[in-house]
């Protein structure tokens, strides 16, 4: 009993250093610096998860459950009445699950791809929890939604920290809480509050999709 408990102890410290150091400096790290962050040797890193890319994809997993938890954690307190400004306050406590979703999106490939896409269907869950809480709108297609707000806000993320990159790369901390000084307000007000004073344009754009242009456009000319 003292044994298993002791290896997922093991474990689990392997598998946050190395979402940590994924997040600092991306899935070329090495082994052995995952190990050293661990503090323990490459061997006991093999020993566990029998190899980099069986560890990347615990590190994938974990990461997605945080984040699942979290946005249902979220969903929950703003439906009952809570504050979330404790929230704000943990940035830091979430910099490294934002930083490795960060470097998810820029490595792509199937992996970086896969990644991504988990994410979008497990935005559709937290949103449905979000709807049947009574805080969320339904949309007219949920997955399309999601998936919108998903790349939108990584790639609104990617954007600042390409334009405006931080003179430390590996101070995921202070990117997030630069990310989150300029971007919360105005993205909670959308969210709120939405843009537009009228529904005329998706009331015009709902009548014109059956009939998209491009159909026209693909039928030989009249002769």
């Amino acid at each position: 009993m003292r044994s298993a408990l002791a290896d997922q102890s093991t474990r689990e410290r392997i598998r946050d250093a190395a979402v940590l150091r994924f997040a600092r400096d991306g899935f070329g790290a090495s082994v052995r610096t995952i190990a050293i962050d661990a503090g323990v040797s490459p061997a006991l890193v093999m020993h566990h998860f029998g190899s980099k890319d069986a560890l990347h994809a615990e590190c994938d997993e974990q990461v997605l459950t945080e984040i699942r938890a979290a946005k249902n954690e979220t969903i929950d307190e703003l439906a009952s009445g809570e504050g979330i400004l404790h929230r704000f306050a943990a940035a830091d406590e979430y910099a490294p699950m934002l930083g490795y979703v960060l470097r998810s999106l820029q490595d792509g490939g199937p992996v970086g791809r896969a990644f991504i896409e988990q994410m979008i269907e497990d935005a559709v869950g937290y949103t449905k929890h979000g709807i049947e809480a009574g805080l969320i709108k339904p949309s007219l297609d949920e997955t399309a939604r999601a998936r919108y707000l998903v790349l939108s806000a990584l790639g609104s993320l990617m954007l600042e920290l390409t334009l405006n990159p931080s003179e430390d790369p590996s101070d995921i901390s202070g990117m997030v809480r630069s990310f989150l000084g300029t971007s919360y307000l105005p993205m909670i007000e959308l969210y709120t509050q939405g843009v537009f004073t009228t529904r005329r344009m998706l009331d015009e754009y709902l009548l014109y999709v059956p009939d998209p242009p491009q159909e026209a456009a693909t039928e030989p000319p009249s002769e």
